[in-house]
């Protein structure tokens, strides 16, 4: 069986996605609901591949894509168990028995002349004990298991804050399977059996599969994952090894029975050779422990998440190997790679799906004609792996500074860092400034929560600041954390929101 369509000169007609689960269901959705019937999409999965997909976390940013593709936020809801997320708490990564919280949305509210955060530095120097999480709407909430949506009025404080969401990763790839194929995307069943390409240009021009069928295309979409079945195998694209810096080789995953109140926040704990995740959903709580090999056994591992879950065991763990890092390239003649076959970082800070999204938009931004102008390829290249480098950095923050007295955590606090992370620590560190660039992912609160969570503590402040009364400044700030714990008390419970905005009883 051959699938085919016509296009017009020029343009690109016919696309073919190799690989499901969450990658290639949001990148065919996307496509169908962007393209609508000028495109044809084909997407090659097979029931027999198992997916990455365990109980996911996202960041804000999957709004964007919600919306690129009309998504119904009630029904997603019920369809993926999910909940959601104001942030990740992280226990005992300092140092044993601390923890912090990485919230979403800012810290205060906009006030003239100067960023908020030098405000507090100064009033800090001045005596206040206040700590930057009293001035968290989003912090306070997650503490409280509370929950509510941002509001648009900038003088609200609700505007503060920033959401996302957990759900269930296949529960969520079958939710986009129905949106896509409700938009003309042809799912066929059946494994790769072998790439045809051009033998001049070396352009892939068709996917058959184990049973015989062949798909033809203009481009070739790699959502293969870790195998990279396109990308590597057939573009032969070379990999950036990032386990110097980032040594977390494996994990192992497995749900648990809900037992309580479902917390609008994921935990990140510290463990002896890596860290543990806590991801709670309607109807169960996701679980793993993210590991380096080198430092524990898979069975220790294993042995160490069972003990350490909230309930009653779902299923039996399941083991996961990878190695950090990127493709040295991520589009290739007329392949682009999206998910875990562009590279994979660990899910310290829930950035899989956006780097999923982040493909996706990248692509539409650049779409291509069938000459597949290798200029457009260099352009997508050159923004992943600026993406890639910074959330790279943001990840091994976490490693570095800390005071853990394991081998792991002894062997990251003397590693050699990125140029990059040392002079973003030495600029914080002297005069409290954040340096973040206009694209990057994570933001100037994101770096202030988790520079002054792992005790990189800056010791100047910008010296707009001074030109503001001592007395009036404190006075502002200490408003400003009592509108927020006021705030706090008046919102709903996160589990009475969820069923309020799904429609369900409480």
């Amino acid at each position: 069986m051959t699938h085919t369509v016509e296009a017009g000169t020029g343009r690109i007609g016919r696309v073919v996605i190799l690989g499901g689960g969450t990658a290639g269901w949001m990148t065919a959705t996307a496509l169908a609901r962007t393209f609508g019937p000028r495109l044809s999409i084909a997407l090659l999965e097979s029931d027999e591949i198992g997916t990455v997909g365990v109980g996911e976390a996202t960041i804000p940013t999957i709004h964007w894509f919600n919306e690129l593709i009309g998504l119904d936020e009630a029904a997603f809801l019920r369809a993926t168990g999910a909940t959601f997320k104001l942030g990740i708490e992280f226990v005992d990564w300092a140092r044993p028995g601390h923890r912090y919280f990485h919230p979403f949305g800012q810290y205060g509210i906009p006030l003239p002349g100067v960023a908020f955060h030098h405000r507090w530095l100064k009033a800090r120097a001045e005596g206040l004990d206040l700590p930057l999480a009293a001035f968290s709407l989003a912090t306070r909430l997650a503490r409280e298991g509370r929950f509510a949506k941002p509001a648009n009025d900038a003088r609200s404080i609700l505007s503060t804050l920033g959401y996302a969401y957990h759900f269930d990763a296949s529960l969520y790839a079958r939710h986009l399977r129905g949106l896509a194929e409700a938009s003309g995307v042809t799912r066929v069943e059946g494994k790769l059996e072998r790439v045809e390409r051009h033998p001049e240009t070396g352009f892939v021009t068709a996917l058959f599969t184990a049973c015989g069928d062949r798909l033809e295309g203009e481009l070739f979409i790699d959502c293969s994952g870790f195998r990279a079945l396109l990308i590597e195998g057939a573009m032969q694209a070379g990999y950036d090894d990032w386990s110097h810096w980032l040594p977390c080789d494996r994990a192992v995953a497995v749900p648990c029975a809900r037992v309580a109140a479902t917390t609008p926040h994921t935990r990140a704990t510290a463990r002896p050779a890596g860290w543990q995740w806590r991801i709670p959903l309607q109807h169960r709580t996701g679980n793993g422990y993210v590991y380096a090999s080198r430092f524990v056994s898979d069975d220790a591992a294993a042995a160490s998440l069972l003990a350490n879950l909230d309930g009653e065991a779902l299923a039996e763990p399941r083991f996961l190997r990878f190695t950090a890092g990127r493709r040295r390239r991520t589009w290739i003649g007329n392949v682009v790679a999206i998910g875990l076959s562009s590279g994979f970082l660990e899910p310290l800070e829930s950035t899989s799906i956006h780097l999923i999204q982040s493909g996706i938009a990248k692509l539409l931004a650049l779409f291509p004609d069938r000459d597949c102008d290798p200029a457009l390829a260099r352009r997508f290249d050159a923004l992943f792996a600026a993406d890639m480098d910074n959330i790279k950095d943001f990840l091994i923050l976490h490693y570095h500074a800390q005071d853990r007295q394991d081998p792991l955590w002894e062997q990251c606090r003397h590693m050699a860092l990125p140029e990059t992370l040392v002079e973003r620590e030495a600029h914080y560190r002297r005069s409290g400034r954040v340096i973040v660039g206009s694209d990057e992912l994570f933001r100037e609160a994101s770096w202030l929560a988790v520079l002054n969570g792992q005790g990189v503590l800056a010791e100047g402040y910008n010296p707009l600041a001074d030109t503001l009364d001592s007395a009036t400044n404190r006075a502002q700030l200490e408003q400003i954390a009592d509108l927020v714990a006021r705030a706090a008390a008046t919102l709903p419970l996160h589990d009475a929101a969820l069923a309020e905005i799904q429609g369900k009883p409480v």
